[in-house]
């Protein structure tokens, strides 16, 4: 499929989508959240991709937030659906059945920090800076990041950032836990694919169901959390991709996976 404001591509069982609004800053207009549902649409059932690295066109933005000439125009009802489709196509994407690397090359806010934060896995840039500045708007963050800012780091921390608009570079984002590791900036997509090689080659069924477990950490309690983990695992142990995992071991050897 063709899009105007994102690129897609795969290769070798990656899948990269770049936001593709550089002139922007990559801002996240309505017509670019539908291009990325669609997109996550085609990706879940596309056999021949195993790992998503997303990012952001050009060295200046990963995603600098949402389209202030689209928010200016909301009233109380048209901002509950406009919030609402925005945490659609976020949540698509944080329950997607394939990891999501977010590598964050520059300005990650309001809208690209929600983004970033709903991707399973996210590495960053030197030069990025993250922050949820919509309260200098008179609004809250309406993409889900009042709730994954609190899950991911403590929640003072979270109230902190968001009541003050704070922006924050990547070195604090790190050491707070908002992303996994920074790079060079000529460094961040070869890194990125680095890791996405590395998850490719394990098998894919244990890699969909521990995104399965570790997302719905938050939707559950410790007791069904563990009833869930407990039930996944039986169903990795009727797979072909088990019984060649541990025979590969046994027999010291790299397995051979087919995701059966």
């Amino acid at each position: 499929m063709d899009y105007r404001n994102i690129l897609f591509e795969v290769k070798n069982k990656i899948a990269f989508v770049t936001i593709n609004r550089p002139d922007k800053l990559n801002a996240l207009n309505n017509e670019t959240l539908s291009e990325l549902n669609s997109c996550f649409d085609s990706i879940s059932t596309n056999d021949e991709i195993n790992v998503v690295i997303i990012t952001g066109a050009g060295e200046k933005a990963f995603v600098a937030g949402a389209d202030i000439s689209e928010l200016n125009k909301l009233n109380e009802t048209t901002g509950m659906t406009f919030s609402g489709f925005g945490q659609g196509v976020f949540n698509k994407i944080e329950n997607l059945n394939k990891p999501v690397i977010a590598a964050i090359n520059g300005f990650a806010l309001g809208g690209g920090c929600e983004l970033a934060m709903a991707c399973h896995i996210r590495i960053a840039s030197e030069k990025a800076k993250f922050g949820q500045p919509e309260v200098n708007l008179g609004i809250i963050p309406g993409y889900g990041g009042t709730q994954r800012l609190s899950r991911l780091i403590n929640t003072g921390r979270a109230a902190e950032l968001i009541l003050t608009g704070d922006i924050i570079d990547a070195n604090e984002a790190m050491r707070i836990g908002l992303v996994n590791k920074i790079y060079k900036p000529e460094e961040l997509i070869s890194k990125a694919v680095e890791l996405a090689e590395k998850i490719s080659t394990k098998g894919q069924i244990a890699v969909e169901l521990s995104l399965k477990a570790i997302v719905n950490t938050n939707n559950l309690s410790e007791t069904d959390g563990l009833k869930l983990e407990a039930e996944l695992f039986g169903k990795c142990c009727s797979t072909e991709d088990f019984k060649e995992g541990t025979s590969a071991f046994l027999e010291k050897r790299k397995p051979e996976f087919k995701k059966k």
